[in-house]
């Protein structure tokens, strides 16, 4: 197969540094302190944040600083294989692991001591890029909730793929075998929360992958970032704290 044509366009019709259509949904479950479905291309991602709240198990407690517990699972229709992935699947473990970890460094968990904040995320529709697309879902959860956040944390991926670079890989290429590089910026920052690779490749063509991949995280930022300010001031506007 081939996935960059000679006039430079990918199997979905995009050039190689451009990101899918992203879209988003801030509080769509009235039961959380906050929610969202996070969209990239094909890839639909629902998270909802519970908290900060008493620590259910008080061994597990900090004097300092809040705990977050992170759960993610993918739903038995987000693919075309009919088969269960339930909590047990050992790769929602590993992301459940991979999403806390970028979330703990998000998070001003300082500022909650005693609390607990449970962050759960289901993917609805797995077209690649799962693990960025559900860090995205869930922080603007965590900003619809009201949790303080140093920066938005926002993920993407890229991959390099027959001489090329790709950014925001969709399932075709990503199963293509290539290396593929997922990240997560803050981008205020510019500091990595997350970094994760599944082969190796040459210095120069690593260093390009990973720019590509931040360019690809402040895009998605930005576009978080203006959704955020939309979706607070239609909630001023209906308490009327400013006019339209």
């Amino acid at each position: 197969m081939e996935y960059v044509t000679p006039e430079g366009l990918r199997i979905d019709g995009r050039r190689p540094k451009e990101l899918r259509r992203l879209d988003c949904s801030l509080d769509v479950l009235q039961s959380a302190d906050g929610s969202a479905v996070f969209q990239m291309g094909n890839t639909k991602v629902l998270a909802a944040v519970f908290g900060p709240h008493e620590v259910e198990v008080r061994n597990q407690m900090k004097e300092d600083k809040a705990i977050i517990k992170c759960e993610y699972a993918m739903a038995a229709f987000s693919t075309g294989e009919r088969r269960k992935r339930g909590k047990s699947d050992r790769r929602s473990q590993e992301l459940s692991l991979v999403i806390k970890a970028a979330l703990e460094q998000t998070v001003m968990v300082e500022l909650l001591p005693r609390t607990q904040i449970d962050v759960y995320v289901q993917v609805l529709q797995a077209d690649g890029g799962t693990r960025v697309a559900a860090i995205n879902a869930a922080v603007l959860a965590l900003a619809s909730a009201g949790v303080p956040l140093r920066d938005l944390a926002a993920g993407c991926a890229a991959g390099y793929l027959e001489g090329h670079s790709l950014l925001d890989l969709n399932f075709q290429e990503d199963s293509a075998g290539g290396p593929d590089c997922s990240i997560a910026l803050h981008p205020n920052s510019d500091r990595l929360v997350l970094l994760q690779m599944d082969s190796r490749l040459p210095m120069d063509t690593f260093e390009a992958v990973l720019n590509l991949a931040q360019d690809g995280c402040r895009a998605v930022a930005s576009f978080m970032r203006q959704r955020l300010l939309e979706h607070t001031r239609k909630l001023a506007m209906a308490r009327g704290a400013v006019r339209a």
